[in-house]
């Protein structure tokens, strides 16, 4: 069976990791032959894509210019490649990716969602909705998107629910004992609006007002636009010597294995990788309880939840972490126990793979 891959040529976002994934996934599985097509980006990193196509990956790359020329480029490719399932994955690429499917005569097309929530205009849903009669299946990338799928009234019997996964094999050695870590918070993400770094921010103020000092490692990288409003609030609450922007790092792995907290601040997500990551590393999880986040933390089990926007709930939540060692590293051990045991790529890859094979022999 041929599989095709549609998303984004931005790599810094979880649709793009999950479609590379599963992509070179496919290559050890004797009866999968797949195609990655990227939507080409002005930031698209083209090393790293010829390095992915020296290292024996199939990859197509299309326009950008409008979204009419790039369903032509699509259906070109789709004529090119005969695939036998189409797999559209992320907003707003699933939209023209299935267009394309569709036109091309594709037998079988896959829509992936990676979020709870994105930028529909009433056009953009109803050309969904009007798109899912042609797609046999329909994937939430964690429960709570398949919950939101099924609240926008798409049929249940094509919804289904396949977790997005994490590499392990970074976090495989014993982490650090918890008072051999920084007593330090750590967030990675992009810095952007969907994630709330400011409720963090002012969540940390609220601790220096209660005498408690404790350092804030951001790791992500984002534009000035972002960048600089959080700057200034940091300034502003007197934090310049507690916060610290880090940047992009290669290191993610090691700088969560030495951490004692680790923050998901946010406005919505799909499925949060990097949460999944600070559970597998050990850390003391703190997430907001939006749906794709409260799905994955049991609270005071595998970590706690703070409510959206809530900085005085967040702040409590890390001092709750301080003060109270014997819960934090219960719930840590917790935590990185469910993650080895249900977010690795391997079960991703093997749910995906299924469905495939299930689709291809109309068994769903």
């Amino acid at each position: 069976m041929k599989v095709m891959h549609f998303v984004t040529g931005g790599f810094s976002g979880g649709a793009t990791q999950v479609a590379l994934s599963l992509v070179k996934a496919g290559q050890q599985q004797n009866d999968i032959e797949s195609v990655l097509v990227l939507r080409r980006k002005a930031h698209m990193p083209k090393a790293r894509v010829e390095q992915l196509k020296q290292e024996g990956l199939k990859i197509e790359t299309v326009n950008s210019w409008t979204h009419i020329t790039t369903i032509f480029a699509l259906v070109h490719l789709c004529r090119k490649h005969k695939p036998d399932i189409f797999v559209a994955h992320g907003f707003s690429e699933h939209l023209w990716g299935r267009v394309a499917a569709v036109l091309a005569r594709v037998p079988r097309i896959v829509h992936v969602e990676h979020n709870t929530r994105e930028r529909y205009n009433r056009f953009r849903l109803a050309l969904s909705s009007f798109l899912n009669r042609y797609t046999d299946a329909i994937v939430g990338c964690s429960e709570g998107v398949k919950q939101v799928l099924l609240e926008r009234g798409y049929l249940p019997q094509k919804c289904y629910a396949i977790s997005n996964g994490i590499q392990l094999f970074p976090f495989e050695k014993t982490p650090a004992a918890w008072d051999a870590r920084k007593r330090q918070v750590v967030m990675v993400s992009r810095i952007a609006k969907q994630k709330d770094h400011a409720t963090l921010i002012r969540a940390m103020a609220k601790l220096k007002e209660r005498g408690i000092d404790v350092p804030l490692k951001i790791i992500g990288k984002g534009k000035n636009k972002n960048l600089l409003p959080l700057k200034r609030l940091v300034s502003q609450c007197g934090l310049s010597d507690n916060i610290e922007f880090m940047g992009y790092r290669s290191d993610v792995p090691e700088l969560l294995m030495q951490s004692q907290i680790f923050v998901q601040c946010t406005h919505y997500e799909g499925m949060p990788l990097t949460l999944i990551e600070a559970m597998a590393a050990g850390c003391a999880v703190i997430g907001s309880e939006v749906p794709g986040v409260k799905e994955v933390i049991e609270p005071e089990r595998t970590g706690l939840l703070h409510g959206h926007e809530n900085d005085e709930e967040l702040a409590n939540a890390i001092e709750l972490i301080l003060s109270k060692p014997d819960l934090a590293k219960d719930m840590s051990t917790n935590a990185r126990n469910v993650a080895f045991e249900k977010f690795s790529t391997e079960i991703m890859h093997d749910n995906y793979h299924q469905l495939f094979r299930d689709l291809t022999h109309n068994e769903v």
